[in-house]
């Protein structure tokens, strides 16, 4: 995780048209040639991060709108001469200059979107944990399943900016979407491991009951102990849910294999991002989650200690 935020911190993200605006270009052809010709034409001319995408002007003919960063007037004349030299009777009907799909009230939207999702889960998580309290709280199950998806964005974004640095790829709308996918699946993978934890240490507790009276009213009160180690107990889990998360790992990347290989351009940087995140999800969900709760039950056994002997 550290070492993704100083990737993230020195590199930067190489933010693309969706998110810093750019211009538009509409061509129209009488003869329209097929899609990929026309990004090959662009990128032989030296554009990079440009999207083309199929339309139909206002007369009904077909066109391309093709998506780039601000041009200069230099710059103009290149893509325009470079688009009308394909296909026939091409005619640039509309240049504009526009805004970032992805502007600040979006991002503001999105924040507090994310913000409510988080919270959403923390609450699951404690109330699905209610009622176990040994030997860890059931917030801690929550705070941990958010600190591991944390990790599991932070890997992707890094590598995007390690891509972004290298190759220029730019962060664009489908990243975000491959970022929220990273977020279900690795969300996903981690609450089964800890529900097999919930269900392993119900299995292997011993209840306690002892009754108080106080101003006339009994009070009963339940403990629990453990008829094994957490660590142990936690393990098990581990183990019985181990097949569960390689297999699904192992189907979702050979489908996101196949999307970077045999799909189209567009689609690569997705899948790629995906693919990261996948992997960082699958192994997180079982060497970086259940060990923190292990981890954190043993400094909490050893704190009681230390104030008992205190």
């Amino acid at each position: 995780m550290l070492s993704s935020i100083i990737i993230v911190s020195v590199l930067g993200l190489n933010l693309g048209i969706d998110f810093t605006g750019g211009s538009l270009t509409e061509v129209v052809y009488d003869t329209v040639p097929e899609k990929e010709q026309v990004e090959n034409t662009l990128t032989e001319a030296g554009f990079v991060g440009f999207s083309v995408r199929e339309s139909v002007d206002d007369a009904g003919r077909e066109a391309y709108i093709i998506r780039t960063k601000d041009l200069t007037e230099e710059e103009r004349g290149t893509i325009n001469e470079a688009v009308l030299g394909i296909g026939e009777a091409g005619e640039v009907t509309r240049f504009t200059s526009i805004g970032p799909v992805i502007g600040q009230e979006l991002r503001d939207k999105a924040g507090w979107a994310i913000f409510g999702v988080v919270s959403i889960i923390v609450l699951y998580v404690a109330f699905a944990f209610a009622g176990i309290g040994t030997p860890i709280s059931s917030w801690v199950y929550g705070g941990t399943t958010i600190l591991v998806l944390i990790h599991d964005v932070l890997v992707p974004t890094a590598l995007m900016s390690i891509l972004g640095f290298a190759l220029g790829l730019e962060v664009d709308v489908l990243f975000v979407m491959a970022i929220l996918a990273v977020l279900g699946y690795s969300v996903n993978d981690t609450i089964v491991v800890f529900d097999r934890v919930r269900e392993n240490l119900k299995a292997n507790r011993t209840e306690h009951k002892t009754q108080s009276t106080e101003a006339g009213i009994i009070k009963e009160e339940v403990t629990y102990t453990l008829n094994k180690p957490y660590e142990e107990i936690v393990g098990s889990a581990v183990q019985e849910t181990l097949a569960r998360s390689i297999n699904t790992s192992i189907t979702t990347t050979v489908t996101l294999l196949a999307l970077f290989f045999i799909g189209g351009s567009l689609t690569q940087a997705f899948s790629l991002v995906l693919l990261a995140g996948v992997l960082a999800g699958t192994y997180s969900s079982i060497c970086i989650a259940s060990p923190l709760v292990v981890t954190y039950a043993a400094w909490k056994r050893k704190r009681e200690d230390e104030i008992l002997n205190n």
